[in-house]
């Protein structure tokens, strides 16, 4: 039986240049994890950001250091990826958070033909 194809991934605002600017260790994880979830399956280590918006996972990578990835996967036409970040605290910053909700809002809003 043939697999689906994968899901295409959306950039919203500097999330892939964000992304990109990863040490390559923590920008091959977050590959890796972004696949998994084009293929219809999940990242390893998640856990969901309803304070974002409904349908939003915060994609965990831990290498020397910690980043994190913003993720919709709730559209069925794509994967969105919302914020790509260096965390630098326990406690994840108003200002990653604020920066998120702002993208989700105009995904959404985008989504309705707006």
């Amino acid at each position: 039986m043939a697999q689906p194809p994968a899901k295409p991934i959306g950039w919203c605002g500097s999330a892939l240049e964000d992304l990109r600017s990863f040490p390559d260790e923590a920008r091959r994880e977050a590959g890796f994890q972004l696949g998994q979830l084009q293929e219809g399956g999940e990242a390893d280590d998640w856990k969901p950001m309803t304070t974002v918006g409904a349908g939003t996972i915060e994609i965990r990578i831990h290498t020397r250091t910690e980043h994190r990835v913003f993720v919709v996967a709730k559209f069925a036409d794509r994967i969105y990826v919302l914020h790509a970040f260096e965390k630098k605290s326990q406690k994840t910053s108003q200002r990653d958070i604020d920066l998120a909700k702002r993208r989700y809002r105009q995904l959404v809003k985008e989504h309705r033909g707006q």
